[in-house]
This record gives C-alpha cells, sequence and structure tokens, in this order.
C-alpha cells in the first residue's frame, strides 16, 4: 500500500502512516486478514476541535490543487491521489464511543470548520491480542471509513461498494494493506472500507446497553455512505456491502435488521459463519468476562474498565472455554465468545429466518465458500495431518446435525478418513453449509441468490491448505504479492492467480454494477453455482453429500444449555 504523503508544513495534520504490517487472525480461532502497528508523522499549525477532543484542520484557502478535496456533511475532507484514484481515510462517522457514549448506540459525528486532512487510517478499535491483531491502538477514532474513488464528482454516479472487515467480531482493522481498495475502484467503483467496534465492546449483551453495538455501528457507516457518498461520486441508490467470516456474518445480519432496511440494494456475503446467539447464552458469556475483570456485567462496572483491558478478558475466557462445555455447547469446540445475538429488537431473528421470512426479497444477494474452510484453522491448532481419531469423534458428537449426525457422516462419506472427517463436519458447520442456507433462505423468501464456492487450492505452503478460509480476500481485493497472501498465493503470483483474481473483481464489481456477477442465478432445482478455479465453472452444486446432510437443519441461535 502506498504511504500517504504528509501534509506541508504550512497546514494541521492529524497523523500520517506507513503501511501497516500483516498477518493472519481468527474467526473465534478461524484465520482473517490483520495488521499491528504502524509509524506516526505529524506537524501542526493550528488547531480545531470535534467533541472534546482535538482535530486536525487547515485554513480554507489554503493552496492544495493537486488533492482532492470534498464537503460532507460535517465538514470539508482533504484526501490525496494514489495510482490515479482519490483516496480519502479516517473519516469519522460516528463520534468516539468512549466517556458518556461507552456502550451507547452510535451518535452522529459533530462538524468541523476548516478542511480536515483524510490521509491516515483511524485507530483501530480495542481486539483480541490472541493471534496478534493490533495492539497499539492509541486514540479513540475508531469509527471510521476509508474510501477509494476514480473522482470525487457529485454527478458521476458510480456504482458503491461498502467492505466489513471480519475477524470473528473480536479482531479487525479497515487499514490492512490487503484491504487496499485500489483494485477494485480502478474498475469505475467507489469502495469504501470500515472499522465497527468488537468484542465486549461491540457485541457482549450488557445490561443498560443495546445489543448488537458492532452491528448498529455498521448500521452507522451505511447511513454515512447514504448520507454523504454521492460528494465522492458515488451513487447511494446503488450500495453493495460486502463482507468475509465475521464480516460475511455482519452482511447475514444486516439483510434480517430492520434498522438496516433500504440502505443497500445488493450484498456479498463470503463464508458466513453460523453463529448466532441467543440473549441467554450472551448474557452468560459477558457474565464470563465481567467476572474475569472483577466487575458486574453492566455498562457501570464495565466502564469502568479501561477500553484497551477489555479484550485481554475475551481472550481469557476463549483460553479457558473448554470449562463452560456444558453450558455453551458448540462454541466451546471452535472458541467463539461473541457473535451477533438474536435479541428481539435489533436483529429480530436470524438471518436464515428472516430471509426465509422474506426481509430481504428486494435484495440481490451473492453468497459463496471456500471448499476447505476448515484447513487453515487445523494448521493455526496444531493438528493439521495429526487429526486423532478421537478429535474426530468429538467433532462429529458436538457439530454433525441430528442425534444420529455421527453414523450419518461416516455412511456419506465412506472413503474419508479421520481427517477428512474432522475437516468436512468442521468446515460444514462453521462456513460452508450456513452459506449454502443463506442461499436457499432468500430464494425461499422470494429473493434473487447467486451462489459460488471457491475451488482453485492455493500453491503455498506446499499446497496443504487448499481452498482455505480466507484465500478469497486478496483476490477479490487482488492484493496477492505482500505479507500472508504472498505465502498462500506464491511471490510473484503465478498469471493463474492472477487471472482468477481479476475474473473475482470483475464479478464482485459487475454485481454491485447491476446485480449480474456472470453466472445464472441459484434455484432450488439446479442449484447452479460458480466454481472458481483454473479454469473456472459453473455447475451443480458440488457438495451435495453435506447438502444432504444438512437440508434439515436450521441454524437456530445458539442457546445456553444449563441455567
Amino acid at each position: 500500500m502506498p504511504v500517504p504523503s504528509s501534509a506541508s508544513a504550512s497546514s494541521t495534520c492529524l497523523s500520517d502512516e506507513s503501511p501497516r504490517r500483516s498477518g493472519f487472525q481468527a474467526h473465534g480461532g478461524s484465520p482473517k486478514w490483520f495488521a499491528g502497528g504502524w509509524g506516526a508523522l505529524g506537524c501542526s499549525a493550528g488547531q480545531g476541535r470535534r467533541g472534546d477532543r482535538e482535530v486536525a484542520v487547515t485554513a480554507p484557502g489554503s493552496p492544495y490543487a493537486s488533492e482532492p478535496e470534498v464537503r460532507t456533511a460535517a465538514g470539508v475532507l482533504r484526501g490525496g491521489r494514489e495510482a490515479g484514484l482519490a483516496v480519502f481515510r479516517g473519516i469519522p462517522y460516528a463520534e468516539p464511543p468512549v466517556g458518556a457514549l461507552r456502550f451507547a448506540a452510535p451518535r452522529p459525528v459533530r462538524g468541523w470548520d476548516g478542511v480536515r486532512p483524510a490521509v491516515a487510517y483511524g485507530s483501530p478499535p480495542p481486539q483480541s491480542s490472541l493471534l496478534g491483531g493490533p495492539q497499539d491502538t492509541a486514540g479513540d477514532d475508531w469509527l471510521t471509513v476509508n474510501v477509494w474513488t476514480p473522482e470525487p464528482d457529485p454527478v458521476a454516479g458510480l456504482p458503491v461498494m461498502v467492505w466489513i472487515p471480519g475477524g470473528g467480531y473480536v479482531s479487525g482493522d479497515s487499514g490492512l494493506p490487503e484491504y487496499d481498495a485500489g483494485h477494485l475502484a480502478a474498475s469505475g467503483t467507489v469502495v469504501v472500507t470500515l472499522n465497527y467496534r468488537l468484542g465486549i465492546e461491540g457485541f457482549a449483551l450488557i445490561d443498560g446497553a443495546p445489543a448488537n453495538r458492532g452491528l448498529l455501528d455498521q448500521v452507522a457507516a451505511l447511513q454515512w455512505v447514504r448520507d454523504d457518498i454521492r460528494a465522492f461520486g458515488g451513487d447511494p441508490r446503488r450500495v453493495t456491502v460486502f463482507g468475509e467470516s465475521a464480516g460475511g456474518g455482519s452482511v447475514a445480519a444486516l439483510l434480517a435488521m430492520p434498522r438496516a432496511a433500504g440502505l443497500f440494494r445488493r450484498a456479498v456475503a463470503q463464508s458466513v459463519p453460523g453463529t448466532f446467539f441467543s440473549p441467554e447464552l450472551a448474557a452468560d458469556v459477558a457474565a464470563a468476562c465481567a467476572a474475569e475483570l472483577g466487575v458486574r456485567p453492566t455498562v457501570s462496572g464495565l466502564s469502568a474498565v479501561d477500553p484497551a483491558r477489555l479484550p485481554a478478558a475475551g481472550d481469557a475466557i476463549s483460553a479457558k472455554i473448554t470449562r463452560w462445555r456444558e453450558r455453551w455447547g458448540q462454541i466451546t469446540h471452535r472458541p467463539i465468545p461473541f457473535a451477533p445475538v438474536v435479541d428481539g429488537d435489533v436483529l429480530p431473528a436470524t438471518p436464515w429466518q428472516a430471509l426465509a421470512d422474506g426481509a430481504a426479497r428486494d435484495v440481490e444477494l451473492l453468497v459463496g465458500h471456500t471448499r476447505d474452510e476448515h484447513r487453515l484453522f487445523s494448521l493455526i491448532d496444531g493438528v493439521l495431518g495429526q487429526v486423532t481419531s478421537e478429535q474426530t469423534e468429538t467433532a462429529l458428537r458436538m457439530l454433525a446435525p441430528g442425534p444420529d449426525g455421527t453414523r450419518r457422516y461416516r455412511e456419506a462419506f465412506p472413503a474419508a478418513d479421520d481427517e477428512e472427517l474432522y475437516e468436512l463436519v468442521n468446515a460444514d458447520w462453521l462456513f460452508r453449509m450456513p452459506s449454502l442456507h443463506l442461499a436457499d433462505a432468500q430464494i425461499a423468501g422470494g429473493g434473487q441468490a447467486h451462489l459460488y464456492e471457491l475451488t482453485w487450492p492455493a500453491p503455498g505452503l506446499g499446497g496443504a491448505l487448499g481452498a482455505c478460509h480466507g484465500l478469497d480476500v486478496p483476490l477479490v481485493f487482488g492484493n496477492l504479492s505482500s505479507g500472508q497472501p504472498a505465502m498462500l498465493i506464491g511471490d510473484p503470483p503465478s498469471p493463474a492467480a492472477e487471472e482468477l483474481s481479476a475474473r473475482f473483481r470483475t464479478a464482485w464489481t459487475a454485481f454491485a454494477a447491476h446485480g449480474d456477477p456472470g453466472w445464472p442465478p441459484y434455484d432450488a432445482e439446479r442449484r447452479l453455482t460458480q466454481l472458481f478455479d483454473t479454469p473456472s465453472t459453473v455447475t451443480a452444486y458440488p457438495e451435495e453429500a453435506s447438502r444432504l446432510l444438512w437440508q434439515d437443519h436450521a441454524f437456530a441461535a445458539l442457546p445456553l444449555l444449563a441455567p
């Protein structure tokens, strides 16, 4: 990612930053692209204020003819130019959720006078450190968006894509180099990436606070897009939300949320997790986290704890989550302490129930998964190639659907060894079948869906990970040659990888522009599915044995098993 150029000494700037380092993170142990740490450059010549915090502004009329400026509802922003695009970073879409706004629904951002530089990403929200997420999260500008646009012309009317990062609802940072949207925007699309509250701050069910604050942040960001994206050249009537892993789960949740209705026209849900919590389960997990901190699970109790300390409590619960196996059930198999809560208000129903009832029939959906969704987690857990029969039996007993799920899995895959069965049931439960069922629910409710599966095996690491979880992210963004993408895809990437990435970008941007990614819609008879591979093909859904095993399963809100 290019380093944004700092403002001249005659102006004021918040900070400038070098590209962040990158790595892998997990969805409750599952991976996502992450980064931590950045350098900052600062300069000063005058200070403005937003609320009780100093912000960087410049006086009107400063000579920045080559730097793009836009006027939003809150004030004027000055960005930079990179590879022919106008780029704006760290734009606040809501007030920082600290102080009196801690654990509250997001509040509209206050305006500023003068010109605010938008050249540096906002601070990542406080987040898990289990697999190396960014810990240098100084500052409270967590609720920010970034925009890449071919040209900030209010009459351009370009399609808009809004990216929601994944990370198990406990980590995530829109400033990752892997999320640089330059390749996507170069096709004639305005791309927005965003941050939202995570972990206890965003998803714990706390007495006195609204549920699903992280989802409410995403709604606030989409409201900002509705109100301000025209100034960046975007068409607020042609907004597509897209996300992967917990970002895909967030997209699924938004489809079911009345508060999000009308804020987007299309949705892309990549590797949707099937983990949505009942209020009882969420409250019990929150109580355990609060006890870890020595406070009550209330706004007043948790507000006494510095935000930077909260992720460690969630990490501690994850590390010993099997203690609660009899109470919390399946989330103790793959440590998942936080997820959207089906609270009956912010999220009235699970996405599968809501879509089947027609909640999103007016939204066009593109949904899919990778073939080998769980292999990367097995690598992280240190069991890849070493799965025991006991581990397989436990996974089948906990995750396979129905009272006779273990027997049915073994009968459906008679040639599979223990490791193959372990990978299959984990992948099916966590991502593959929830994604497939979302397509089925959408068409059952009268909507339209397109289905895909990534089957191309990543050549990195000797090909051991196959078409693993998260592989679609660098392919969609086109950022193949640095950090973890290079490890998976190869450095330099092969012509086949470059071609596959171009095919992904073409499909995603075409879907955002007019709702057609380039293959027929999914239906219950033919079940046509785009297989992304080299070469790519369209065929009937290839995971038929798994589909039949799960066809009668309802992805209901996960319950608290014991009071």
